[in-house]
């Protein structure tokens, strides 16, 4: 059965000592391409030519082939004459040839427990000289504000404190109130028990007023403050901005880190606080319509048993959360590379940050308040 005319065909014919193939047809990925010559035909040969017959079209096919058969041809050590293959597909076989196949294959096996612990100390440890000087940048800029030498827009501050406070609200409703729920339906399993469901309020309260509000908050503002600092900067450091920034003599920190830092610590309290009343909200919805409390009786709880030492180390707490936030966005947008590649891993690196020392500083603040007895 002959080929059809649009497949891809190669013929093989001996002359002497020569062997001449001619290429013909269509060579694309979707045919299947013509096998090698059979081991006897290779014996006894000085040379081989290749030519090219009425080619319709090729995508890659082709140039795959001729790079296969050159192999084997070179291996058995003939000489090879493509003179009579079209001028672009000899130069493309002369790059393909030019670097030998690799032989050696790496090994893709993955560090052990030990090595990932490592690499992590290590990336860690060359990641503080840069959070230092940060640091330092920031402090320097504030000391610039207070002085009143930092410049900025008054109109961007504005706007990322209503992008950073208003505009959260509604995330911050949904995870505050299924928290909230959560937290009061943990606590009155256990105190329905002894017939104490009227310490649900004390225990939704203090939990969230304390410390579950402020943390889900730093959480939220994590995923979704975080990663847009981290992109916004980033992508003005592949536009070239910053270094315009400086070039022109003023100070990217001044303009576009210390603003939206502003704007995170001036919020997140008040989020912190709004945070609280939902999950209070939502425990005294399920204390009331599952468990039998009345709603009066629950306020009156929640006021016994709230204080403003509470109400004042929850909003501290989610203040140095908005804090962490701030400086882990601009942080890595500030150190993102130049492509669109390394944008999105400034991005996920300023969420993963953010979330990192938003739980180490929660675990010292709790265990420091908890010592000094408040």
């Amino acid at each position: 059965m002959s080929p059809s005319p649009t497949s891809p065909h190669a013929t093989f014919e001996r002359q002497d000592t020569l062997l001449q193939v001619r290429l013909s047809g269509a060579w694309n990925w979707s045919d299947a391409a013509p096998g090698m010559p059979e081991e006897p035909l290779w014996a006894g040969l000085s040379g081989v030519r290749l030519t090219a017959d009425s080619l319709s079209e090729s995508d890659g096919a082709l140039l795959a082939w001729l790079i296969s058969f050159s192999r084997a041809a070179s291996a058995r050590g003939l000489a090879l004459d493509t003179t009579g293959l079209p001028e672009g597909t000899q130069r493309l076989l002369a790059l393909a040839l030019a670097v030998p196949p690799r032989t050696d294959h790496p090994t893709d096996t993955a560090p052990g427990f030990f090595a990932s612990l490592g690499l992590i100390a290590l990336h860690l440890w060359a990641d503080l000289p840069r959070a230092l000087r940060f640091t330092g940048e920031i402090t320097q800029s504030f000391a610039r504000l207070l002085i009143g030498k930092a410049r900025f827009r008054r109109r961007d501050l504005l706007w990322l404190i209503e992008a950073n406070g208003p505009r959260a609200l509604p995330i911050s409703s949904l995870i505050s109130f299924l928290v909230g729920t959560i937290l009061a339906y943990m606590g009155a399993v256990q105190l329905a028990q002894f017939g104490a469901q009227i310490y649900i309020a004390d225990l939704v309260a203090i939990g969230m007023v304390r410390e579950i509000g402020a943390l889900m908050t730093g959480v939220i503002l994590a995923g979704r403050t975080g990663a847009a600092y981290a992109a916004q900067i980033g992508t003005m450091q592949v536009n070239e901005e910053i270094d315009a920034y400086r070039t022109l003599g003023l100070s990217p920190i001044d303009y576009l880190v210390l603003p939206r830092l502003i704007a995170l610590v001036l919020m997140v309290p008040l989020l912190t606080l709004y945070a609280g009343v939902v999950g209070i909200g939502a425990g005294m919805l399920i204390a009331t319509t599952v468990f039998g409390v009345g709603i009066r009786e629950y306020l009156n709880e929640t006021v016994l048993a709230l204080s403003w030492a509470h109400i004042l180390i929850g909003m501290f707490k989610g203040t140095v959360y908005g804090a962490l936030v701030a400086f882990a966005g601009c942080w890595r947008g500030m150190e993102c590379g130049r492509s669109a590649q390394a944008v999105g891993e400034a991005t996920t690196s300023a969420v993963v940050t953010s979330i990192l020392l938003i739980t180490v500083s929660a675990s010292v603040l709790t265990i420091i308040f908890q010592r000094l007895g408040w």
